[in-house]
């Protein structure tokens, strides 16, 4: 089984499942989690999500921030085989995850290929108008 876990400061990770769901309907395989908004110990929410995890399972991690707490509260698991942890998340990495077979698990060549996907996605796009018009004045 995989699982998705998105995870945040705030109600980055809560927002983001909503968007997808928006796209793509419920999805009962993916878990929000909205860090240090309530008195709720991280590392205690961490525990209770992993003790379910069976040997088979994959768990795929997605968080805000690469030097941030809720990140850093994640690599103890990687030692857990079929955990994947990903950071500077974006819509169009986790959907492309999340719409990915099932039936396998993630291999690092598709895994790469996602992130390059998610990162040609962040553009500025004053630039890329100002490029698209001097492209028509040339023609």
């Amino acid at each position: 089984m995989r699982k998705i876990i998105i995870a945040s400061h705030h109600k980055m990770a809560s927002g983001l499942k909503d968007t997808l769901e928006f796209i793509t309907g419920e999805q009962r395989s993916v878990v929000a989690i909205d860090a240090y908004l309530e008195n709720e110990v991280l590392d205690d929410t961490l525990k209770d999500i992993f003790t379910e995890k069976s040997i088979d399972d994959e768990y795929i991690i997605f968080t805000d921030l690469k030097a941030g707490s809720v990140n850093q509260a994640f690599i103890k698991y990687l030692e857990l085989p079929h955990v994947l942890l990903f950071t500077g998340m974006n819509l169009p990495i986790v959907l492309s995850v999340l719409l990915s077979p099932v039936d396998e698990y993630l291999e690092k060549e598709k895994i790469q290929h996602y992130i390059e996907e998610a990162q040609q996605e962040i553009v500025f796009m004053n630039a890329e108008l100002t490029k698209l018009e001097e492209d028509d004045d040339d023609e």
